[in-house]
């Protein structure tokens, strides 16, 4: 990445052309491949969100195109409330749309973990500009965006506002977009934990008043909906899916896949939890007070690697990950580097995709030793990422000072 760079600086006009032939070659191959628009997600949002007019929200699935699994509409019922404009789209023009401004978005995800990671004024400069356009290009054809992409999921878009809040100062602001977040889909909640990490109180009270907000405003608008997935629905991850399919890499998913069953959240879990929570905390120690990108992404991580269900795509957080350790505190060691290459080596393959056409169906999940260690390969290499970070002030030692050479008083002139 250095080298192509170096390239970039004296051709300005490289990187935003690397940026445009990345994005436009995804949508050509959504246009060239038979499944390219299918987008099952993105339907789910948009006719289930439809179903609301008949009052069926949570009981409503997708299975023309899934059908060994009918997709249901498992966002809180704020989210439903949002998406309901989406229907009156024709879906093929709502996929592209979708395409390319998640694509944007992915963009605005580098600006501003960059932004996080070295200051606004010096993330302004062209370098680091192109150097974002360039890690854009490169991230999306990443894993957990190209699922993201192919899904028409929301990933993207709710990592950037977890970034906006993280870099905005202003704490209603802050808490704001977070509280609205985790309106649309719970997971983003974590990011009080960034809030307090960082002491912004205010900024955590507010965004759980904001959450708090949303769902006023979905019980007075969609009461019995409400009603039914924060009475019923919220906690059952089996309405979301196979818990140990390759896809989940949660560790739950993990603990699953080795027990040949759901372990469910009973003590093998709780225990992975607390190992978690333990790691996290460490590396959240070893940095320094003003490492806001590597405090955010311990957070995430953490929040990925607890949740009953963490698909591949959800996995986008590891973005900004491997930008810290590309160009964060870390980047002049060998350790780093080495990390940083294998994370980029192993979305662009795509591990897990492989991983599921060894599965007979992505309920069935008894796997063999091999593939059972292979499909703990995220929370695996995130465990790597977090001791990375808790060896961090040994990794980097401050350079020893010089010694200067004593200089010899001058005499006195007679």
């Amino acid at each position: 990445m250095s080298r192509a760079l170096a390239l970039v600086q004296s051709h300005w006009w490289l990187a935003p052309l690397v940026l445009l032939v990345s994005g436009a070659s995804r949508l050509v191959l959504s246009f060239v491949t038979r499944t390219g628009l299918n987008m099952v997600d993105l339907r789910v949002y948009s006719f289930g969100a439809q179903s609301l007019e008949r009052g069926e929200l949570y009981t409503f699935t997708f299975s023309e195109m899934t059908p060994n699994f009918p997709l249901p509409f498992t966002y809180p019922p704020f989210a439903a409330l949002l998406f309901f404009p989406l229907h009156y789209v024709p879906i093929t023009a709502l996929a592209v749309l979708w395409l390319v401004v998640t694509m944007v978005a992915l963009w605005g995800v580098v600006r501003l973990s960059l932004t996080l990671l070295l200051g606004a004024e010096r993330s302004a400069e062209p370098f680091w500009r192109n150097a974002a356009m360039l890690w854009a290009a490169v991230g999306i054809w990443m894993e957990p965006v190209r699922t993201t992409l192919d899904y028409g999921q929301v990933n993207v878009f709710l990592v950037l506002g977890g970034l906006a809040a993280a870099t905005t100062s202003r704490w209603w602001l802050a808490g704001g977009i977070v509280g609205v977040l985790a309106g649309v889909k719970l997971t983003p909640a974590i990011t009080g934990l960034y809030f307090l990490a960082q002491r912004r109180y205010l900024a955590a009270v507010f965004s759980a008043v904001a959450f708090a907000a949303t769902i006023a405003i979905s019980f007075l608008a969609i009461p019995d909906a409400t009603r039914t997935y924060f009475g019923e629905l919220l906690g059952k991850a089996d309405r979301i899916g196979p818990v140990g399919s390759a896809i989940n890499q949660s560790l739950r998913g993990v603990l699953s896949r080795f027990a040949g069953h759901d372990v469910g959240t009973g003590p093998v879990w709780v225990v992975a939890v607390l190992l978690a929570a333990a790691l996290c905390v460490c590396a959240w120690r070893g940095l320094a007070a003003d490492d806001r990108l590597g405090t955010l992404v311990i957070v995430q991580l953490f929040g990925l690697l607890v949740s009953p269900i963490s698909w591949s795509h959800h996995w986008v957080w590891l973005v900004p990950a491997v930008l810290w350790l590309a160009h964060g505190p870390l980047r002049q060691t060998r350790l780093a580097f080495v990390a940083s290459l294998v994370w980029v080596v192993v979305m662009l393959i795509g591990v897990i995709a492989l991983l599921l056409l060894q599965q007979p169906s992505i309920w069935e999940f008894e796997r063999p030793l091999l593939e059972s260690i292979s499909g703990a390969i995220y929370p695996a290499g995130t465990a790597f990422i977090l001791v990375l970070m808790g060896l961090q002030r040994r990794l980097v030692r401050p350079r020893p000072a010089v010694p200067q050479p004593a200089v010899p008083a001058p005499r006195p002139v007679a």
